[in-house]
């Protein structure tokens, strides 16, 4: 390794983003050995705060700025925090698929703090009016067509993120990428009109579940009659650490701040990794740390005079639904039901399992679910740490199997969809994982009944505006 480039996040105007994390990772590295020196040093400044940017402008850009490096050995390795993830991973897949028209310098080492590679709840707001507000009080836009990607469940990040589900492990071709995330938002940061930035099983900005990349794509379609039928696909395994305590930014916790010791000593870790055998061992040890972190769920924050606020940090999943029939046409009105237990039952899914659902502004048919992983799967007791002997919240009990009721707004016509569950024996739970994200397609028969096209040979004028509904078609 000879050159290391930082990639910061959206919005972002000021390189002082990086605070002192590039010399402190510099002199880290130096001292293991590594040979970084600060002449190999360099540090991005893109523009996302312009409403004509696109991530493909984006993509032209970082391809085009990394050719002035001149590169000795024609690689680079990176670290990319928040957007600049997605921004990196974009122009992989570009390079991968246009070589042509990208360069051919190699990125060795992709080192992710806390990215939005699934995107982010908060997407939304920032293209609300307060967003707007706040970027006009900034002097500059808020970067509508970057915060359209950023949107959770958007069509371009998922075609990334299921491109690299059913791709190739980068790690089989040297390639190594990594994510580092932060498990708590800062509570000084916390914005009261906007509770996502607050939100447990995030950083305040990006859920965890959002920024790894061990996720999966599990797809409902017909089986039989009006069943659904489960098939999954697994990722790449890919490394993923919880940095105890870090938030997504700030001067006091944030990831990138100067005094992230953990921050900076993960990253040494992922710089050290050369190879297919030493990346799989990283995933091992940081599997590890992270189920140590898990078993230190409680936080407890202070609320001046009063009782101090009681967090439980259980493991989230997030879910995203595509509904769309075997036309490829989308389900805006249909109704996706999660159900529990045998016979199947919307209401014995476990209390508080569903802690958001947010449509997607430009594609109402895909919804994002933010999950407690936890309570789904059952939780042990969990005592108060102040006092052992009370409890917190009791053993939860799982009420698996879960599975879906999709009931779609057109049930009759010569065009419409019948309602489907899914088929017994599946389990819903088997595609959802702690801290992870798995995309569900969920594709229903469409139904078209004879009368839509009829021949006759009556040759006398004849209306046919309200058509007899026939059988259906096979």
């Amino acid at each position: 390794m000879t050159t290391l480039v930082f990639v910061h996040g959206w919005s972002v105007t000021n390189t002082s983003t990086y605070g002192e994390l590039p010399t402190r990772v510099q002199q880290r590295a130096a001292a293991a050995g590594l040979g970084l020196t600060i002449a190999d040093l360099w540090l991005s400044e893109y523009v996302s705060f312009d409403d004509t940017v696109t991530m493909g402008d984006l993509v032209r850009g970082f391809d085009h700025a990394l050719r002035d490096l001149h590169l000795l050995d024609s690689r680079f390795a990176c670290v990319a925090h928040s957007t600049g993830g997605p921004v990196v991973r974009e122009w992989l897949r570009a390079q991968r698929e246009r070589p042509g028209a990208h360069s051919t310098i190699r990125l060795s080492h992709l080192i992710m703090l806390a990215p939005a590679n699934f995107g982010s709840a908060l997407a939304q707001l920032g293209k609300g009016s307060l967003g707007k507000l706040k970027s006009w009080l900034n002097h500059v836009e808020p970067g509508q067509r970057i915060l359209d990607w950023l949107e959770l469940g958007s069509a371009e990040s998922l075609s990334l993120n299921l491109d690299h589900i059913h791709g190739g492990d980068p790690a089989a071709h040297g390639q190594f990428q990594f994510v580092l995330t932060g498990d708590r938002p800062d509570r000084a940061l916390y914005d009261h009109i906007n509770s996502y930035t607050g939100e447990d099983g995030s950083d305040g900005v990006i859920r965890v579940a959002a920024a790894n990349l061990n996720a999966r794509h599990a797809v409902l379609t017909r089986n039989s009659a009006d069943t659904l039928a489960l098939n999954v696909t697994q990722a790449p395994r890919s490394a993923f650490k919880l940095i105890p305590g870090a938030s997504h930014s700030g001067d006091t916790s944030g990831i990138m701040t100067a005094g992230a010791d953990h921050t900076v000593d993960s990253i040494v870790r992922c710089l050290r990794i050369s190879d297919a055998t030493g990346y799989a061992a990283l995933c091992n040890d940081f599997d590890k740390e992270n189920a140590a972190r898990n078993q230190e769920p409680v936080e407890l924050e202070p609320v001046g005079p009063f009782s101090p606020r009681v967090h439980i940090h259980d493991p989230r999943s997030l879910l995203i639904v595509r509904l769309t029939d075997e036309a490829d046409e989308p389900l805006v009105d249909s109704r996706f039901l999660l159900e529990a237990g045998t016979p199947p039952n919307p209401d014995w899914m476990p209390q508080g399992f569903m802690l958001d659902r947010q449509a997607n502004s430009r594609a109402r048919h895909v919804i994002s679910m933010f999950l407690n992983h936890a309570l789904l799967a059952g939780s042990e007791r969990i005592a108060d740490p102040r006092d052992g002997r009370k409890t917190l919240r009791t053993a939860v009990q799982a009420h698996r199997p879960y599975s879906v009721n999709m009931q779609p707004a057109d049930l009759t016509g010569l065009v419409h969809h019948a309602a489907a569950n899914m088929r017994q024996g599946d389990d819903l739970m088997d595609v959802l994982g702690p801290h992870q994200t798995t995309v569900l397609d969920v594709v229903m028969p469409r139904k078209v009944r004879e009368g839509i096209f009829r021949l006759t040979q009556v040759l006398t004028p004849r209306d046919f505006r309200e058509p007899t509904a026939g059988s259906v078609i096979p």
